[in-house]
């Protein structure tokens, strides 16, 4: 039941290490909060743990716990700078379901009623295109 190794090398680690630029929303010691640049949705944000795991099965408990309190802060912030109804977070675990990127990595998905979501690894948008909503997820932080 053993699952693959991390690989040091995967995007997400390489943002981690300022290889590759991101949208950052948010950063501390525990997480790194970033607009996802194939967006399901407007307001489509990542959350990634810094401690290394490929996912959620391999995640140390503790680490997972300090990281789930940066998930719940990033939704509701999410959720109030898009003027959401609601807040999807998806986790995926392994190819079999949807994982692509083997970094740990929530997924936060404002959605409203009549809103369908954009397919997954969809249309790329360019950096400069996220900064508004970037910025008023920044200041829905800020405001607590």
């Amino acid at each position: 039941m053993a699952s693959a190794t991390y690989d040091n090398n995967n995007i997400f680690a390489k943002i981690l290490r300022g290889e590759i630029p991101c949208q950052k929303v948010y950063e501390d010691d525990v997480a790194l909060a970033f607009m996802d640049i194939m967006p399901r949705a407007d307001g489509h944000v990542l959350v990634i743990p810094k401690a290394p795991s490929r996912n959620i099965l391999d995640a140390d408990p503790g680490a997972l716990g300090a990281l789930m309190a940066r998930v719940q802060t990033l939704a509701r912030a999410v959720k109030t700078a898009v003027a959401a109804e609601g807040v999807m977070i998806l986790q995926c675990n392994e190819p079999a379901a949807g994982q692509t990127v083997f970094h740990l990595h929530f997924h936060i998905l404002p959605c409203w009623s009549h809103v369908e979501l954009r397919p997954h690894a969809g249309d790329m948008v360019s950096a400069e295109a996220l900064v508004p909503i970037r910025d008023k997820i920044i200041a829905a932080l800020q405001a607590g």
